[in-house]
């Protein structure tokens, strides 16, 4: 009844913010009408548009943005550039903002004892085994996102790894034929999908807004930090631009070298395929080979007693 009891107080603490908000936003976008228009045609667009938008858009995330502002207000500078950090190499799943990440910490933190209690409280366990499922809800609910941002990351480094000797040897054709940098970069991105095209089109953008390359490069180096051959590739990249060296050589070398590691990590892993499959062969597979093998002389055995 307890837990109830918040969840419903907590329900209609949203609504009240979210209700304000929206109030907020109407207040607004009349204001705006009257200064532009007049009152009139503004008006009438904004009543337009809000029909056509759903009924989250028009009642829930006005309140939700406003109360995101609020929030980050509240958020200490120094944790929101370390949270910005991990999203930006976790590829900011989902477009999450380090706002979005303390409210998504901030209810899961509060979902999941609920969740924990509730169960507990169906199977008729004592209050101490509730208390102690609302505590480790608690603790799991708050390392989830975490646990969620390093498993995102370790996948895009993953990938990452995977696409680099193809985008290495598209760079090179490139280059060799005729292709400035900036340009075969720009044809890597449209003729290739994945992590590194999509870093690859970051950074043109931020070279487009006034970037140096070197810096715009170092902003991929760093979010991919976890992947040592495209931080050796781009380490390169930038070495030979500022000696003066030919970058089809560089990246020539790049490409080799990148092919020999995977050859490498490929032979590595059938190395430790037996070993891998060692665990189902004995829990799963021999079990059931020695039933169909054996099972019919047991039986023999036994109708023969």
């Amino acid at each position: 009844m307890v837990y109830l009891t918040f969840f419903l107080a907590a329900t209609l603490l949203v609504y009240g913010i979210l209700n304000v908000g929206t109030k907020k936003k109407e207040h607004v976008d009349k204001r705006v009408s009257v200064y532009i228009t007049g009152g009139h045609d503004k008006k009438d667009q904004i009543e337009e548009k809000g029909e056509q938008l759903s009924f989250y858009e028009r009642f829930f995330k006005p309140g939700l943005n406003d109360f995101k502002k609020s929030f980050k207000k509240r958020m200490p500078g120094e944790k929101e550039a370390k949270i910005e950090r991990k999203l930006e190499r976790a590829g900011f799943p989902f477009g999450m903002t380090p706002v979005d990440f303390r409210l998504l910490q901030a209810a899961t933190s509060i979902v999941f004892p609920i969740i924990f209690a509730g169960y507990s409280m169906l199977l008729g366990l004592g209050s101490s085994t509730v208390f102690f499922g609302v505590l480790a809800g608690i603790a799991l609910g708050n390392m989830f996102p975490h646990f969620y941002l390093k498993q995102k990351t370790k996948y895009r480094e993953k990938m990452a790894l995977r696409e680099l000797p193809d985008t290495l040897d598209l760079l090179t054709v490139s280059l060799e034929a005729g292709l400035g940098f900036d340009a075969a970069v720009s044809k890597l991105v449209s003729k290739k999908e994945g992590i590194l095209a999509e870093e690859f089109q970051r950074s043109l953008e931020e070279m487009r807004l006034g970037k140096l390359r070197r810096e715009a490069l170092g902003g991929v180096r760093d979010r991919l930090e976890g992947v040592d051959p495209v931080k050796n590739f781009i380490s390169s990249i930038l070495q030979a631009e500022k000696l003066g060296i030919g970058m089809v050589q560089v990246l020539r070398a790049q490409s080799i070298e990148v092919r020999e590691q995977r050859r490498q990590r490929a032979e590595e892993a059938a190395m430790k395929a037996p070993i891998k499959m060692l665990f189902p062969l004995v829990l799963f597979i021999f079990p059931s080979l020695f039933i169909v093998l054996l099972g019919p002389v047991v039986m023999q055995f036994i109708k023969g007693f």
